[in-house]
């Protein structure tokens, strides 16, 4: 596969924000949706938008898992794996649909989509591994309620995240002759 200039530059800037999940931050603050809807934004080849931030997602958590938080064991996944992956494959499905303009309303908006679509999908991936609630209505509720405080810095971060890739990308796309058509 031949890649030109432009993506080239989006999988090395995805990879550096998903290992920016790497820094010490708030639980959540991360920049894993704002890296589903760039790559849903600016990939001309629809399967990178979901192919290269999948695998930075799984890349950084290996790194999180085996070294920062379990380096006695080897974890290929851990319980929730599945339903983030999940989640962020449909930020990225909705980005492809809001964001073939890229402008702030936009980006504001599937920002805010993008956070309520991971505290959906990831909390109900939870809920449905019994390892946390019990999976009752009852159990549910009480993950979506537990929950809550983490939605904050979800949104917090795809905000700020969403302003640095995209903000950072169009300053550069300007400047850039190669990609200025791109």
């Amino acid at each position: 596969m031949k890649l030109n200039i432009k993506s080239s530059i989006l999988i090395l800037t995805i990879l550096a924000a998903a290992f920016s999940r790497l820094i010490p931050h708030a639980p959540n603050f991360t920049p894993i949706g704002a890296v589903a809807l760039f790559g849903a934004a600016y990939f001309s080849r629809k399967y990178l938008a979901f192919l290269v931030p999948a695998v930075s997602i799984f890349i950084s958590s290996l790194v999180i898992n085996n070294v920062m938080f379990h380096p006695e064991s080897f974890v290929w996944f851990d319980y929730n794996f599945i339903s983030q992956i999940l989640g962020f494959a449909l930020i990225s499905l909705m980005g492809m649909y809001t964001l073939k303009q890229v402008k702030f309303r936009n980006v504001l908006f599937s920002s805010i989509s993008a956070s309520l679509i991971f505290f959906v999908v990831s909390n109900f991936g939870d809920w449905m591994s019994g390892m946390m609630y019990p999976q009752t209505l009852e159990g549910l509720a009480l993950c979506y309620r537990n929950a809550i405080p983490f939605f904050w810095n979800t949104l917090a971060g795809d905000l700020v995240y969403c302003g640095i890739l995209f903000g950072g990308f169009e300053l550069v796309r300007r400047n850039v002759p190669a990609l200025a058509h791109a």
